[in-house]
């Protein structure tokens, strides 16, 4: 039996994963403060004149998300409504290898902190940017398992990182990084603009050549664009005010919103950033470097298998499975740290139980609602205010990323790690309860169906002006 493969599938996996490629050196930023802040704060290892403080760390861990929250409202939607979805993936590219260079010539800790505040907000931005493209290059059919490729090559750069970073110096993976960062830059001038973005500027000749080429049909690309007609009057500028006033943009915001934001909230980018020197904290046999390399392929396959779990399973199934394992390995986590005092001699199982509970933290939400928070959020906007809504919403998530980041140490030790942790495990909770109550299903619907299971009807049409 030969297998066939669809020309219109390499087309739009072709595409999606060469977009992609920028998202993996997000991963290996992602990754990077978990070996480096180790060596940051060795007198051995670091570059800089001094090592860094806890409170210093914490600030070259966090601040960038803080940060982001003004420059994504600021910069995100007008640009992927100005220059395009392609160009803001490739303008990306500049100011994120201008600080991986600053990096290597880092001798003070606030230069440390300036390449990374500005690193975090590009790789932020392209959390906007790349879901939207993959959500409009993508058929309907093809747009979860497409949309989840976010996760996957995120989860390859901190792999990355983390199987590199802990075993050469600084300076050796900075150079690494650099080259990485301009390797992965060159693929993106070949894609095409998005088609959605093209028929939005009044491109239609040029968004139905480049359906044509990805469909590989004409007649589907004249059934989309009769789609993109259908669904909005995308040529006139969006006025956000009246967005705002839009229910249906508030109801999807709300939603929106609540996945940004529950997903930092249950506590898994507080413990993969200082994945390192929590290994190192739980006193076990295991080498934190190698335990670290572990549960980021962990990650990898995690992510490799949500394109067959979308494909099997509805996505809120996904999402609240998802979040009860978190809560469990969270659970675990939390025991650990109860049970082994100081002076607690860690043995036999309890020597594995806190890798245990990290690998099925990873798994469950690289799996999950890591993968999927992405198309989803972008599947949840009507055309015109799909930047705006995505921007808006990512905005929260930095903040949420910021505060568990910046405080979880602090958290940890005003509260105590195990409390720290069934904290975490009870947001896992109340997160997959809303979502299991108030998210509709966005499996094989088009934009316009899941506009109309979010309750629009002809009453709510956007006045674009």
């Amino acid at each position: 039996m030969t297998l066939v493969i669809s020309p219109m599938l390499v087309r739009q996996y072709s595409t999606v994963i060469i977009v992609n490629l920028s998202v993996l050196t997000t991963g290996m930023s992602l990754g990077w403060s978990s070996p480096m802040v180790v060596k940051l704060s060795n007198s051995t290892t670091t570059p800089l004149s001094r090592v860094i403080t806890d409170a210093e760390g914490s600030w070259i861990v966090s601040l960038g998300y803080l940060c982001s929250i003004f420059i994504l409202n600021a910069l995100g939607s007008s640009s992927l409504d100005g220059i395009g979805r392609k160009y803001s993936v490739i303008a990306s590219a500049v100011p994120k290898l201008s600080m991986a260079v600053l990096l290597i010539f880092a001798t003070e800790v606030w230069m440390v902190i300036l390449a990374r505040c500005v690193m975090t907000i590009t790789d932020s931005f392209l959390f906007c940017v790349v879901p939207a493209y993959a959500a409009e290059i993508a058929s309907k059919s093809q747009r979860g398992s497409l949309g989840t490729f976010l996760q996957l090559f995120s989860s390859l750069g901190i792999v990355i990182t983390l199987s590199v970073g802990p075993f050469v110096s600084y300076h050796t993976y900075s150079y690494v990084f650099v080259a990485v960062i301009a390797a992965a830059t060159l693929p993106l001038f070949f894609l095409p603009e998005s088609p959605y973005f093209q028929y939005a500027k009044g491109k239609t000749n040029e968004a139905f050549r480049t359906l044509t080429r990805i469909r590989g049909s004409e007649a589907q690309a004249t059934l989309e664009l009769e789609e993109y007609e259908k669904s909005i009057e995308s040529r006139i500028k969006v006025d956000k005010i009246v967005l705002l006033k839009d229910r249906i943009f508030l109801k999807s915001l709300v939603l929106s919103i609540m996945l940004y934001g529950g997903s930092q909230i249950v506590g898994y980018n507080a413990v993969t950033f200082y994945l390192q020197t929590i290994l190192i904290s739980t006193r076990t046999e295991v080498m934190p470097e190698i335990a670290s390399v572990i549960i980021g392929l962990i990650q990898v396959v995690a992510s490799l298998s949500v394109t067959f779990l979308t494909a099997m399973f509805k996505r809120k199934q996904i999402l609240v499975t998802s979040l009860l394992g978190m809560c469990l390995g969270m659970v675990g986590l939390g025991s650990f740290f109860q049970v082994c005092a100081p002076d607690f001699d860690v043995h036999g199982f309890m020597n594995y139980l806190p890798i245990i509970s990290l690998i099925v933290v990873v798994f469950s939400y690289s799996a999950g609602i890591g993968s999927l928070i992405w198309p989803i959020c972008a599947e949840l906007f009507e055309g015109p205010g799909r930047a705006f809504g995505t921007s808006i919403g990512l905005a929260i998530c930095q903040f949420t990323i910021f505060v568990t980041t910046k405080y979880f140490t602090s958290m940890t030790t005003a509260l105590g790690p195990a409390s720290t942790y069934w904290f975490f495990s009870i947001m896992c909770v109340i997160i997959g309860t809303l979502i299991a109550i108030f998210l509709p299903e966005t499996k094989d619907r088009t934009f316009r169906e899941i506009q109309t299971a979010l309750g629009k009807d002809d009453r709510d049409k956007i006045v674009l002006g």
